[in-house]
C-alpha cells in the first residue's frame, strides 16, 4: 500500500498491527491479574464532549501560563493546535509568553458547512470534529501544504492500525542520501516512526488520520495530504471510531450561524501572517457567506461593522455580528402605529 503522509513524498507502508481486539482480550484475560499486568490504559477523549447550541458548540476558556511554557508545549499538553492558540492570542510571544500571562483558549466553534455525522475535517481552520451522541468533539490536526494538499472528499474509515511501521520507497531514500543522511529500509514502531502510535486507514486511497513523532506542527499545515493528530490523542480516537464511519474533508475558512436567535461569524486566516491579498479574499468570501445565510433564514439584521471586526481579526473565534429580529404586534387602536406594507424587508443588512 502507498500512501501521502507527514514530511514526506509517496511513501510505501507496510503495517505492523496488532488487531485491536485480540489486543483487548489478551489484556482482559483471566490471568491478567495473575501475571500482574497494568490496568487498562485511558482510552476516554482528551478533549470535552460540547453539547450542540444551535450551530454553535463549546466555550472560550483561559490558561495562565508557567515561566517554561510556549504554545506548541501547551497545545501538546490539552489538546490545542498551535496556530489556533497564536491567532487568538496576538501580541503574545508563541515561544516565551512568560509566567503569569493569561492566554485564550478557543474551544468555541461554529459548526463547518457539512452533514452533522461522524468525523469532519475543515482544512481551513486545522480541525477534526467528531459527532457523536451527546455532541461533538473538536481536535486539532496537521494537514497537507499547498504542494501536497489534503484531499476535499467524502470517505470512510477502513480500519482502526496499531503500532505500524514505514517502509520509506526507493526515492526517498535516495533523497536522503543525497542530502547525505541516511535512511533505513524500515522504520520500526516506536518513537522515530513518523506515522506515530496509531492510525486511521481512510477509503480515500493513500490516506491515513494518524499520530506523529513531532509535537510540532499538528494543527498546520505541515504534511504530504494526511492527516495528523497528537499521539496522546489518535491513541484514544482509534477506540472510540468504528469502521464505516464517514470522513467529510472540506475546506470553510468563514462559517457562519445562528444560536439562540443570534448569529455568529468565524473567520479563519490561514497563517500567522494576515497580507492584505487574504485579508481581501477573506472579506469578499464573508460577504458572499451573509448573503446566503440571509436569504436562507429570512427575519435577521446583521452588523456590517461586526462582519469587518470579525474579518480584520480572523482568529477563529466566533463573533456575533446579528440577530433574528422578533415582531411585536402593535395596538391597532394606536392612531400613532406605521402603517405596514409589503414592501418592507423582512431581513436587514446594515452597510
Amino acid at each position: 500500500m502507498w500512501f501521502r503522509c507527514v514530511n514526506f513524498a509517496l511513501m510505501a507502508l507496510v503495517l505492523v498491527v496488532a488487531p485491536l481486539q485480540a489486543a483487548e482480550d489478551s489484556k482482559s484475560g483471566p490471568d491478567a491479574k495473575a501475571k500482574g499486568e497494568e490496568a487498562e490504559p485511558d482510552r476516554s477523549p482528551r478533549v470535552p464532549t460540547f453539547e450542540l447550541d444551535g450551530d454553535l458548540a463549546g466555550r472560550i476558556d483561559v490558561l495562565t501560563t508557567r515561566y517554561e511554557d510556549t504554545f506548541a508545549g501547551i497545545g501538546n499538553r490539552i489538546a490545542l493546535g498551535y496556530l489556533e492558540l497564536v491567532k487568538a492570542n496576538p501580541g503574545v510571544d508563541p515561544w516565551l509568553p512568560g509566567e503569569g500571562t493569561t492566554i485564550t483558549l478557543p474551544r468555541r466553534y461554529v459548526m463547518p458547512d457539512a452533514r452533522r455525522e461522524g468525523i469532519v475535517i475543515n482544512l481551513a481552520e486545522y480541525r477534526l470534529y467528531y459527532f457523536t451522541e451527546n455532541g461533538v468533539q473538536v481536535y486539532p490536526v496537521g494537514v497537507g501544504t499547498e504542494e501536497n494538499p489534503s484531499p476535499l472528499t467524502d470517505a470512510k474509515v477502513t480500519m482502526p492500525l496499531e503500532s505500524p511501521a514505514w517502509y520509506p520507497p526507493a526515492s526517498i531514500r535516495a533523497e536522503y542520501e543525497r542530502d547525505g543522511d541516511y535512511l533505513p529500509r524500515m522504520i520500526p514502531p516506536g518513537p522515530s516512526n513518523p506515522l506515530g502510535t496509531h492510525a486511521l486507514l481512510l477509503s480515500e486511497k493513500g490516506y491515513l488520520i494518524h499520530g506523529t513523532n513531532k509535537k510540532f506542527g499538528v494543527g498546520m499545515a505541515v504534511s504530504h495530504g494526511c492527516f495528523r493528530m497528537y499521539n496522546e490523542d489518535i491513541s484514544r480516537f482509534v477506540y472510540q471510531v468504528d469502521k464505516g464511519t464517514p470522513v467529510q474533508v472540506v475546506r470553510d475558512p468563514v462559517k457562519i450561524g445562528l444560536s439562540g436567535g443570534e448569529v455568529w461569524l468565524e473567520v479563519h486566516r490561514p497563517d500567522e501572517e494576515y497580507p492584505r491579498s487574504d485579508r481581501d479574499e477573506l472579506w469578499r468570501q464573508a460577504l458572499a457567506e451573509v448573503e446566503v445565510f440571509r436569504k436562507q433564514h429570512p427575519g435577521v439584521e446583521i452588523q456590517r461593522r461586526a462582519i469587518e471586526i470579525a474579518v480584520d481579526q480572523a482568529d477563529g473565534i466566533p463573533t456575533m455580528i446579528g440577530e433574528r429580529v422578533t415582531r411585536v404586534a402593535a395596538d391597532e387602536s394606536s392612531e400613532d402605529k406605521a402603517p405596514n406594507t409589503d414592501q418592507e424587508s423582512t431581513s436587514t443588512l446594515y452597510f
